[in-house]
């Protein structure tokens, strides 16, 4: 009995775990990444999977040769034979303060989709990290940046003011992913993190708590200086404001010196009753901090998180931020970006989204409050 076989190739129905590594390849092929791939917990986030796909997707590529995986340290992209280059007025670039891989959960999402919109556009996207130096080794490296590939106009991420300032007077197409600073003319787009922590003391306060505290890292980033104006006029408003404690408790980001930064406040006559704490891993680091003294998120201490974090709605008791979502945050900043560079620049004005507010279980009266 002879078996026939069909002169065509019929079709596979592919497994998550490879549809995973075909969109974990797609993106090494579009240059995403620098040298490594994110985090399996990063894609996870990215992708929308669990962790044993993304595993075994990784080790799917790792036997193509696209990656080297060695434990204990990140998964290294492999050097292929380049592609032919992009002409030179087709280039954006992306300037950040940090690395790609160590960006916050939205602005990650974001500018991987960018950068897999604008190459489906014919446009190549080239990173340069801007850590904050001295003013004259910034506009030095920024300089050289746009000289060597001719950008044809650049995204700027949490970057000082100086970088700012530089693309407004040079007259650079630009687009401020976050906020502007004070003094700064740029058309941008950022989560309203002003309106985001006036809300946010709002609840506080609504609640009962009468010392307030914010908890933001001493970065200087126009969004986080928009943060405390917010702060300080959801206390203004508030019409009993000459019976509330504010304060900002400023750190340098580092989990000893906002531990030391707790503990001033925290042995005062009004220690806070309410926090509203910046960044995502800072919360982790002050909820620590609070259990070593043998303080209880909600009983002794109510928090709200400014930002999003998985994690957040996962944990026990839940905590109060303000999540959005990271696709609508990606469609407009690629909308954005695409007009900047097709019409040679955009009007100086602030693109805002305001998220919503999840409750959470980490708000509470004070004690006391009846």
């Amino acid at each position: 009995m002879s078996s026939s076989r069909s002169p065509f190739d019929l079709p596979h129905r592919l497994s998550l775990s490879a549809q995973t590594a075909a969109a974990i390849r797609k993106a090494i092929e579009q240059g995403l990444w620098e040298g490594h791939v994110p985090s399996e917990r990063r894609l996870c986030d990215v992708f929308k999977v669990s962790r044993p796909t993304v595993r075994t997707a990784l080790h799917a590529l790792a036997k193509e040769g696209w990656l080297e995986i060695r434990q204990g340290c990140r998964n290294r992209i492999l050097p292929r034979r380049k592609q032919a280059a992009t002409p030179r007025n087709r280039v954006i670039g992306v300037i950040s303060a940090e690395p790609v891989s160590q960006l916050a959960h939205a602005s990650f999402n974001g500018v991987t989709a960018l950068r897999t919109t604008l190459a489906d556009h014919g446009f190549a996207t080239e990173m340069l990290v801007c850590q904050a130096n001295r003013p004259s080794t910034q506009r030095r490296k920024i300089e050289a940046f746009v000289r060597e590939h001719r950008v044809h106009g650049c995204v700027l991420m949490s970057v000082s003011k100086e970088v700012q300032q530089w693309f407004m007077e040079h007259g650079v197409p630009a687009l401020v992913l976050g906020s502007c600073h004070p003094s700064v003319r740029l058309p941008s787009i950022d989560v309203d993190n002003q309106s985001v922590c006036r809300h946010a003391v709002g609840v506080l306060l609504g609640k009962g708590h009468r010392s307030v505290a914010l908890v933001l890292p001493d970065t200087q980033m126009a969004g986080d200086l928009a943060s405390e104006t917010g702060f300080l006029e959801g206390v203004q408003r508030h019409p009993q404001k000459e019976e509330i404690t504010a304060v900002v408790i400023r750190h340098d980001g580092t989990a000893l010196h906002l531990s030391s930064r707790l503990d001033v406040y925290f042995r005062s006559a009004t220690p806070p009753t309410g926090l509203l704490v910046v960044k995502p891993w800072h919360v982790f680091s002050v909820i620590l901090y609070l259990l070593k003294r043998g303080l209880t998120m909600p009983d002794t201490v109510s928090l709200i998180a400014r930002d999003q974090d998985q994690l957040f709605s996962t944990v026990l008791p839940s905590i109060a931020h303000y999540p959005f979502d990271d696709h609508t945050m990606a469609r407009r900043l690629s909308r954005l970006v695409l007009k900047l560079v097709n019409e040679g620049g955009l009007p100086a004005e602030p693109h805002l989204i305001f998220p919503r507010h999840f409750p959470g279980e980490s708000v509470k009266p004070p004690r006391g409050h009846a």
